[in-house]
């Protein structure tokens, strides 16, 4: 008896199955705190190399130069979080580009065209749910189809550039908005892209909505068979998705201060890139907005060094590329562990 008795204190340990649950539990946010120390490391080296890294007309810039993205990257990870992709994002933030840019030269005040280049994006997004949802159509090549007629309608509306001279758009960029000279400033594009981010964080973290975005990516099936709204909430991520795009383009207009057919081609990979980078599964189920944002200054400090060297671009590419690897490889690994913990 006192053998039987002795044997689960032996074997059963309280700090270890404490351990062992919170890795289970928090397991999803290795990733992002693995981005956010190389995002942290990068800051450090880069300093101790230049010297003049850190200063607040670099990190100010390091916002501003990439609001874009970030609003990409906000919509890409309600996507993949559902286990799909989109495309087309970059073409679609030319196309609403394009044709925000052409209004504008014809005259249409700003308050009508914002909200058309907006609602262009959401038809977008909603034609590549449809056909993921209702049409069976794998969400690659439902999102490489929106991404060639997207590309084709900017086209449409002019082969060439269309400057914008509009001073509602322009100010959303060159507006600074600091405290003193020589601090911290942030423009009312900066500031879109960070209510954006913070929208979606307390969308996928406080409502039913966000929990059934999770539920979906974990596993369909078994979202259908509690009652989830699957297809509604399947067809809402793509136009968040093509929202996104449209308020990007707006974003990307204001920055340039003109718009081209080619915007973005090779945007909708950087993005996907910043969203993994951020700790997103591309299987679906994990991932954080907060993580994507880390992804994305990930993506933009590595082309600030790059350009501080005086290097070509096309090394950013290759750095992308190498710690995306190193990212999937990761991510794998925490899955399978995660996995052998649960059996």
């Amino acid at each position: 008896m006192s053998t039987l008795t002795a044997e689960p204190a032996a074997t059963a340990s309280p700090v270890v199955d404490l351990v062992r649950r919170f890795r289970s539990r928090h397991a999803s946010w290795i990733p992002v705190f693995a981005a956010l120390v190389i995002f942290v490391a990068m800051l450090v080296g880069a300093q101790a190399y230049f010297g003049n890294f850190l200063t607040p007309r670099v990190l100010s810039a390091l916002l501003l130069d990439n609001a874009y993205l970030l609003i990409l990257a906000v919509g890409m990870t309600f996507v993949i979080l559902t286990g799909g992709i989109d495309l087309s994002v970059g073409a679609v933030m030319a196309f609403t580009g394009m044709m925000g840019a052409s209004l504008l030269s014809q005259g249409f005040p700003t308050v009508v065209v914002v909200p058309v280049m907006i609602v262009l994006g959401a038809l977008l997004g909603l034609a590549v749910g449809v056909l993921v949802q209702f049409f069976d159509v794998q969400p690659f090549i439902a999102s490489l189809a929106a991404m060639f007629a997207a590309r084709g309608l900017a086209f449409m509306v002019s082969l060439s550039s269309i400057k914008v001279e509009d001073p509602a758009i322009l100010w959303l960029q060159s507006t600074r908005l600091q405290g003193a000279p020589g601090t911290f400033y942030l423009t009312p594009t900066g500031i879109l892209a960070l209510t954006v981010v913070l929208i979606g964080i307390l969308v996928l973290q406080y409502t039913r909505f966000g929990r059934t975005v999770y539920a979906i990516g974990g596993n369909e099936q078994s979202a259908r068979l509690m009652g989830l709204p699957v297809v509604r909430t399947k067809l809402l991520v793509y136009v968040i998705s093509g929202v996104c795009a449209g308020l990007a383009g707006v974003v990307f207009t204001a920055y340039t201060g003109a718009s081209y057919p080619l915007t973005g081609v090779g945007t909708e990979l950087d993005t996907i890139a910043a969203v993994v980078i951020g700790g997103t599964l591309l299987s679906g189920g994990s991932g954080f907005v907060l993580g994507s944002m880390i992804g994305v200054f990930v993506y933009g400090t590595i082309k600030t060094v790059i350009s501080f060297l005086g290097a070509e671009q096309s090394w950013t590419r290759i750095i992308i590329g190498v710690i995306l690897l190193v990212f999937v490889v990761m991510q794998r690994v925490i899955v399978a562990r995660t996995g052998a913990q649960r059996r």
